[in-house]
């Protein structure tokens, strides 16, 4: 992890849970970590504690709803003023709303298409852009994905959040693909993991709270210090080996 000291990493979703996670860690690795959320106040009080702790790095805080491009441009125009781009860009924003395909509400599928897909599409593309006019030709754009954008598990409410996961794992294909014919050795990697204790089921289930504990109760868990080892091991590998996809689950 020494060549990224002193370097920019934009980690969305940073207010809590694997976002949290990675961006302190990376903090404390040296990096300049730019942290997004709607909920700043949060990833402020991160940054004190990581300055308190001494860390190496800087946690900068940056409001802003992903479900809207101008915000996401804002953003990545002021990374630019003020810390020149991005160098590695974590694309850790997500969210599920129980919106089953025969009833739920458009409302809530729209809503997780903006932030898991649009947004993503949005941040890896502005990322890129950021890294070709600094010739930076070892960037990385890392996608936090899902096991459930590999299967198709037999839950309705579940069933759309999958589609925008499956989307994930073809567009971090294609990106793939179309940075090796721009013949640069910018990298572009999906973790996927299965299911990890965070305020993501909470969120979800957000009106009955016995099914998002019985969640827990029914799957092993993983921790979000677990992605964080995931992240650190795909940003160490050297420059030029590529680690496309990582698939975490809990045994």
């Amino acid at each position: 992890m020494e060549r990224w000291r002193g370097r920019v990493a934009l980690v969305t979703g940073a207010s809590v849970g694997i976002g949290a996670a990675v961006a302190v860690e990376l903090v404390r690795l040296g990096m300049k970590v730019v942290g997004c959320a709607r909920d700043v106040g949060k990833i402020q009080k991160l940054a004190a504690e990581c300055q308190s702790a001494g860390h190496p790095g800087v946690l900068v805080p940056f409001k802003c709803d992903l479900t809207k491009e101008e915000e996401i441009l804002s953003m990545f125009a002021t990374i630019k003023e003020q810390h020149k781009g991005v160098d590695v860009c974590i694309n850790n924003a997500g969210l599920a709303h129980p919106e089953a395909l025969l009833n739920g509400k458009t409302s809530g599928w729209k809503n997780m298409w903006d932030v898991n897909v649009l947004a993503l599409c949005i941040c890896a593309r502005e990322a890129y852009q950021s890294m070709k006019e600094r010739n930076v030709d070892d960037g990385h754009i890392i996608n936090i994905n899902s096991v459930c954008g590999h299967q198709v598990f037999p839950n309705a409410d579940g069933h759309f959040y999958t589609a925008t996961k499956y989307a994930v794992t073809a567009l971090t294909e294609g990106l793939r693909k179309e940075l090796r014919a721009e013949n640069t050795h910018i990298r572009a990697t999906s973790i996927s993991p299965g299911f990890v204790e965070t305020e993501f089921v909470s969120r979800l289930y957000r009106d009955n709270s016995d099914k998002a504990a019985a969640v827990y109760t029914d799957y092993k868990s993983l921790e979000a210090k677990d992605l964080v080892h995931a992240v650190t091991y795909v940003l160490s590998a050297p420059p030029h080996v590529q680690i496309g996809e990582i698939l975490l689950e809990s045994l």
